[in-house]
């Protein structure tokens, strides 16, 4: 009698198991855009460069992903982040009670890539604009970096000139643009943006250290007749 009640709680077990590991791998099948954080190994960075949009909270499936408290605020880098999920939508909303979704993106992303989202215009009287750039690119040769132009700046209606040691790099890159990458020598460089076919500097970034096989990417934001906060202004940021 023990016997059999020992064989009977034994193939009791047995279907216990089999049955959890079915129900576990059903589960698997339905969740598969749900990956985990470190087998997307998607990393994105966001810039809110418009300066009537107020902090915006990120949410990736109706989850916020930047940490509570800390929202996307005007002009201030807050660095690569890993995504959690692809799952659309990927919705901005205003970092208040109310918390107002003003933009959406759908974008397909790639595992081991790296992108940033500019958004620029203005919330109040023109429509936002999402510039959308995807960061990875092929190496630069041996001895060389890369750099990379956005105009971000609404009011550059005519375009933007770009000199890296009064050298032209980048020439005529209208709002909502973005350049294709250069390849210069490592080195320092003074890197000013001019309105182009202008002599006038908007910016100057005086010390750009361009490092063996490094990427990065100039921005441009803000307003050329402005001389507050929301003034003509710009940044570099290491995509790798």
């Amino acid at each position: 009698m023990a016997g059999r009640n020992k064989n009977s709680l034994l193939i009791f077990l047995f279907l216990f198991a089999a049955g959890a590991m079915l129900l576990l791998m059903i589960s698997s099948c339905g969740k598969q855009s749900g990956a985990s954080r470190s087998g997307l190994n998607i990393q994105y960075r966001v810039f809110n460069l418009s300066p009537d949009l107020g902090p915006v909270n990120l949410f990736i499936n109706f989850n916020q992903v930047n940490a509570s408290g800390n929202p996307f605020i005007f002009g201030v880098d807050h660095g690569y982040f890993y995504v959690p999920s692809t799952d659309t939508p990927y919705q901005f909303r205003m970092a208040t009670v109310a918390g107002t979704p003003v933009l959406n993106r759908d974008d397909i992303l790639k595992s081991g890539a790296k992108y940033t989202i500019f958004i620029t215009g203005s919330y109040g009287n023109n429509p936002l604009y999402p510039i959308f750039t995807v960061d990875t690119a092929a190496l630069p040769a041996t001895g060389r970096g890369k750099l990379r132009f956005v105009d971000a700046s609404p009011s550059a209606t005519g375009g933007l000139d770009v000199y890296a040691n009064d050298t032209l790099a980048f020439s005529g890159v209208t709002y909502k643009n973005v350049s294709t990458y250069l390849e210069l020598p490592v080195g320092n460089y003074d890197i000013k943006i001019k309105p182009t076919g202008l002599t006038t500097t908007l910016n100057e970034q005086p010390v750009v250290t361009i490092q063996d096989g490094r990427l990065y990417t100039l921005y441009a934001y803000g307003y050329t007749m402005r001389a507050d906060s929301a003034a003509f202004n710009a940044g570099i940021i290491t995509n790798k």
